[in-house]
């Protein structure tokens, strides 16, 4: 049933019916609400058997997971931009142990300069870990992405990451249809780890591998990865069948179908950006959006029929890489050809600063035209900038 709700209390709640036995957590904006409501829950018994655990920093946070999981726990997590890079050595760990732990990155930018506001430096710095990552569009995408997320996680033995648009979709109220216990515990079955450290019978997990096998070893991640792919397709038509709603696990296009420009998003601009493409439509420009929700692994073979025979690709980045550009416009320029269409980057909402309708249909008004440049950072503020020359 559809009620009103805050996002990061949504997410608390939905994860709770996922009936994790272990959440660790160290606070930090914007995640703080979200592990909140998992310690208010246990602490009032709605959610046990379950130990929640507070740790001294993020690397415990992802240390005690990997620790609960290993051990046969279902486990979870949830942190954000500077708390994201503080773990980022245990990420790896988790990824090579295989171990199915589902974390939140409420998406914030990084520092320096301190930036509490969101965009996707955090996730997109992580993006090579071994971890999948998928981004939710609203606050319903946020909550029943945990549940895929858990049932994945667990069904391939790999960690999951669900990236939602922090203060953007973790701080709004909005309607919501938060899954009963019911009904999540129909399409998420008890947890069956496939290892469990037992000390009866102990054993040696995360040993040291040589050149002779590591190579293998890195290649047998990659093929697990590539195995999320098939499966997600199946595992969102049984959501839907189970939850009576729809979800999109892999791409989510907008009026592609017949669009000669597409624009390429994750997270909560897409709404927005829908909003634009249907003024332009009614203009007589054919604009679609394709969203990317998984971004881990590259679901290439979705975004190429999702963007069809169009001739332009325009890429709205909330992050980048400094000397390079764009960072899913890397991706994508491997899977889509260059001299195949005209491909631009265009880098928004950077520590978050709004992307307006306004400032979206100047920008594609330019595509069309003829008049963006390859790397454009969408509004930028060339008064400042001419103010910091002169200074410096």
């Amino acid at each position: 049933m559809l009620s009103p709700i805050e996002g990061s209390r949504a997410v608390a709640e939905t994860v709770a019916r996922c009936r994790p036995q272990v959440v660790c957590a160290y606070p930090i904006s914007p995640q703080t609400h979200i592990v909140e409501n998992l310690s208010a829950l246990v602490k009032s018994g709605r959610l046990a058997p379950c130990e929640f655990v507070n740790v001294e920093s993020e690397f415990a946070a992802m240390s005690v997971a990997i620790g609960a999981s290993a051990t046969g726990a279902r486990a979870y997590t949830a942190t954000a931009s500077q708390g994201l890079l503080y773990m980022a050595e245990a990420l790896y760990n988790a990824a090579g142990l295989g171990l199915p732990i589902v974390m939140t990155v409420a998406n914030r930018a990084i520092g320096a300069p301190i930036n509490i506001w969101n965009d996707h430096s955090d996730a997109m710095s992580q993006r090579d870990c071994g971890w999948i990552q998928l981004y939710a569009e609203d606050n319903q995408a946020a909550a029943d992405l945990h549940v895929i997320g858990f049932r994945l996680a667990e069904e391939l033995s790999t960690p999951v990451m669900v990236c939602m648009d922090g203060f953007v979709l973790t701080h709004a109220v909005e309607a919501v249809d938060v899954p009963d216990q019911t009904t999540v515990d129909r399409f998420l079955p008890a947890y069956q780890p496939r290892q469990v450290l037992d000390p009866d019978a102990p054993v040696t997990i995360g040993a040291m591998v040589g050149p002779e096998a590591f190579t293998e070893v890195r290649y047998l991640a990659h093929a697990n990865q590539l195995r999320v792919l098939d499966r997600m397709p199946e595992l969102a038509h049984q959501f839907a069948t189970t939850f009576d709603r729809d979800i999109d696990v892999l791409v989510s296009p907008y009026r592609c179908d017949d669009a000669d420009t597409v624009v390429v998003a994750l997270g909560s601009v897409l709404g927005t950006l829908k909003d634009t493409v249907d003024g332009l439509r009614a203009d007589g420009m054919p604009v679609g959006v394709l969203g990317l929700t998984m971004f881990r692994p590259f679901p290439v073979a979705a975004i190429r029929t999702a963007v069809g025979p169009a001739k332009r690709i325009v890429v709205l980045e909330r992050a980048f890489a400094a000397g390079v550009g764009g960072i899913v416009s890397a991706d994508l320029a491997g899977v889509l050809p260059a001299g195949e269409r005209e491909m631009y980057t265009v880098v928004a909402g950077l520590g978050g600063r709004p992307v307006t309708r306004d400032s979206l249909r100047e920008m594609l008004a330019a595509a069309f035209s003829g008049r963006l440049a390859p790397l454009t950072f969408l509004d930028l503020d060339e008064r400042l900038l001419r103010a910091e020359e002169v200074r410096s």
